[in-house]
């Protein structure tokens, strides 16, 4: 199914070779980006680590921010975590919970999507099934942590962060250290990522025709509209990428907003279209790609199967949180039909 051309966001790069940029390099080709992201001679930003139950301890902890020798480990630890969760089940939840929601708010003619569901349900349901002693209470928490959890926060929000740390631990399962670490990891990462997906699944999709599936419908947005826009890698050495030569220690800006654009691996790119073979970038790849892709899209379907349902496009474009590498919508309204 061919739907209509979605236009890349206004910064979204063009393909083509690396480009230098503030003493590092851009990578926008879709080859370029695999080959970076499965070639061990790139690795990710290590975080130093913090004192016991803060931000600093919880990034240096998890495995998304590991050195190569730590990371099979702490990833080995999420993957367990998740290896008990049932993707369907999840669907299932999510859905559940968006249908009480919209039940109770239905009367006003109108919800707001973001803070109402695609910020709360998934990891709600998530933070339940993850073993936290109360889910609800989680959803702020993750939301205070996600918003520090990246490079360049301001010491206001990593203060917030540090005690949110401290009561997601409280509210957490007895465990290692570094499984509960991971364990809240895993609820950090699906906060924005989700969020933003079902954001762009309600922004481009919601008038879609009803016998295009859900899970094309994600399928694509992850690919036009992407929630992670970019990741970050280091060479170790002296590399070669694309044609140019690549300095040991070089910073790499990975764009997957741009690469799952590049006209080589997705023909006719800006256009919607169901079932396009080719990897989407927009999860990783390699030893270090999200271990919870299957969760994270079966929470976001159960949303917006139910979205899609019962509710209709309104109101003005979205506005978007500034971020160098998350496109998350910031408020979104939708009409009930």
């Amino acid at each position: 199914m061919s739907w209509p051309m979605i236009p890349p966001a206004p910064d979204t790069p063009a393909c083509g070779p690396p480009v230098p940029v503030d003493g590092g390099w851009v990578v926008t080709r879709h080859a370029d980006v695999v080959a970076v992201l499965t070639d061990p001679r790139y690795v990710v930003p290590v975080a130093p680590g913090g004192p016991p139950g803060t931000l600093a301890w919880l990034r240096g902890t998890v495995s998304r921010f590991s050195a190569p020798d730590r990371h099979p480990g702490r990833r080995a630890l999420g993957v367990a975590a998740l290896g008990d969760l049932d993707p369907e089940e999840l669907r299932h939840a999510a859905a559940r919970q968006t249908e009480a929601t919209l039940d109770r708010v239905e009367a006003a003619g109108r919800v707001e999507v973001m803070g109402r569901l695609a910020r709360r349900v998934p990891l709600e349901v998530l933070a339940a099934r993850l073993g936290l002693a109360d889910p609800a209470a989680a959803v702020p928490a993750v939301t205070t942590v996600a918003a520090a959890y990246h490079p360049g926060a301001d010491p206001v929000a990593m203060a917030r962060a540090d005690r949110a740390v401290a009561a997601l631990l409280a509210m957490s399962p007895p465990a290692t250290a570094e499984a509960a670490a991971n364990r809240i990891g895993l609820l950090v990462q699906a906060a924005d990522a989700t969020a933003g997906l079902i954001g762009a699944a309600v922004r481009h999709g919601l008038a879609a025709p009803a016998a295009l599936g859900t899970a094309d419908l994600l399928a694509e947005m992850l690919r036009l509209d992407p929630p992670v826009r970019a990741t970050r890698r280091v060479a170790t050495g002296a590399l070669r990428l694309g044609g140019r030569e690549i300095g040991p220690d070089a910073p790499l800006l990975l764009r997957f907003d741009a690469a799952n654009r590049d006209p080589a691996a997705h023909p006719d790119p800006d256009r919607f279209r169901a079932g396009r073979p080719g990897a989407v970038l927009t999860f990783g790849a390699g030893p270090r790609g999200c271990p919870g892709e299957r969760h994270a899209l079966a929470l976001a379907a159960g949303v917006i199967e139910v979205l899609r349902e019962r509710c209709r496009p309104a109101g003005p474009p979205p506005r978007y949180a500034p971020h160098p590498t998350l496109r998350v919508p910031t408020n979104l309204e939708v009409m009930f039909r």
